[in-house]
């Protein structure tokens, strides 16, 4: 039996953009290679937004429609907790796909997300805390699924949930969420690990990484492809090919990523520069990322140019963009840190580890703003202080300026 796995197709992303046509072209490829399994797992994130606009509908309808043109490789239906569409038997006779739904397609309780909108149409079988087992040649499999849920509830979800692997099967588990410590956001840290993940699947398939990576954890497979698609354009994403992930069982469960390749190259580079010769230092790395190897479409190319008190004008960046225009897609960003900015970095380090409270830490920031201006007043800090958080801005400033001298008006 070969499954494969694709994940975060983003289709979508760039619309109306250089890009518009790279989730496409990548999507399509992802799913052309998978045309000879048995069986197709998408992990979510199939759009990359939760209302598309008519052009990706057309376009991605046209791409996920394909298995519908083979015939059922052999492969059948077992049985499922979930209830079944009718149109689900559709998907059935042909290449059967089984899809959740990521975060960028998650809506409110109640309403249809565009996986479920493709569960209407035939397409796919959509799963979310469901379990559905399939056989070939006396080789079962049983896929259990959660789509994508916030993360500060996932483990909590998943406890209730407590799926149980089932005996005589290859067991697969297919998630869309952040994990530590391969997925971790600021805003919202993972309550799923390594460590707290279900026990005795053969495999878990996780979306939401836009990277690739593929290792084995005690005894289970830990698979994540990534995106077949650039979008976040951070240092992750880059340097890995675009991959879709294949799972064969015979006597033994394998894995392997399988390079896409239509796919754009993307490269991120930070470069230090000096104060001399800026243009020329930006377009000598440019250069030595464009000879490095052949390209079959414009690399994309984010560079961060990072340096202390320099005088980086965007005029030049127009001007560079503009002479690789033809030969990559350049993203030039400046992280130019002055002498004054390092100052009050560390004057904010120095608060954070004082571990005062917000409002005296608020204060402190407005002595030390309006010291560094001179400011000179009757008033003190705290009735200053007290004016602002009172949401009394325009008395602040008119005392501030000198146009008032008394506290009468507050």
């Amino acid at each position: 039996m070969k499954i494969s796995v694709l994940s975060d197709l983003h289709f979508g992303h760039g619309y109306n953009s250089e890009l518009e046509n790279d989730s496409f072209d990548n999507g399509e490829e992802a799913v052309e290679k998978s045309l000879d399994s048995d069986l197709i797992i998408l992990a979510g994130d199939v759009f990359d937004i939760r209302a598309p606009k008519t052009p990706t509908w057309g376009r991605a309808l046209k791409i996920l429609s394909k298995p519908l043109l083979k015939d059922n490789p052999g492969i059948k239906l077992v049985e499922t907790d979930k209830q079944l569409k009718e149109i689900s038997q559709r998907t059935l006779n042909h290449i059967p796909l089984i899809a959740i739904h990521g975060n960028h397609e998650r809506l409110t309780k109640g309403e249809v997300n565009t996986v479920e909108a493709l569960e209407n149409a035939g397409l796919v079988i959509y799963l979310h805390l469901n379990k559905i087992t399939f056989e070939k040649d006396g080789k079962k499999v049983a896929i259990h699924a959660m789509s994508s849920v916030p993360d500060r509830y996932a483990k909590e979800v998943m406890d209730k949930w407590d799926p149980k692997p089932v005996q005589g099967c290859v067991n697969i588990l297919v998630i869309h969420q952040g994990i530590d410590p391969y997925v971790f956001s600021p805003i919202e840290s993972p309550t799923l690990s390594v460590s707290n993940l279900p026990r005795g699947f053969d495999i878990i398939i996780n979306g939401h990484l836009h990277g690739n990576t593929l290792e084995k954890i005690d005894d289970t497979i830990l698979m994540m492809p990534g995106s077949t698609v650039v979008t976040q354009m951070e240092k992750s994403e880059a340097g890995n090919d675009k991959v879709i992930g294949q799972i064969t069982i015979d006597n033994t469960v394998n894995a392997q990523l399988v390079p896409l390749q239509t796919a754009r190259k993307f490269y991120y580079e930070d470069i230090e520069l000096d104060n001399t010769n800026i243009r020329e230092q930006v377009e000598r790395k440019i250069n030595q990322i464009l000879y490095s190897t052949d390209h079959q479409k414009k690399p994309l190319i984010k560079l961060k140019i990072r340096g202390k008190n320099m005088n980086v004008i965007d005029s030049d960046l127009r001007v560079i963009e503009k002479k690789y225009f033809d030969r990559a897609i350049l993203i030039l960003v400046k992280d130019i840190e002055s002498d004054e900015l390092s100052q009050k970095t560390e004057f904010l380090r120095n608060l954070r580890q004082q571990k005062i409270s917000v409002e005296d830490m608020g204060l402190t920031i407005l002595k030390s703003n309006l010291d560094s201006l001179d400011y000179d007043s009757n008033f003190d800090y705290d009735t200053m202080f007290k004016l602002l958080s009172d949401d009394q801005v325009e008395n602040a400033f008119n005392i501030l300026t000198g146009d008032q001298t008394t506290l009468s008006k507050w």
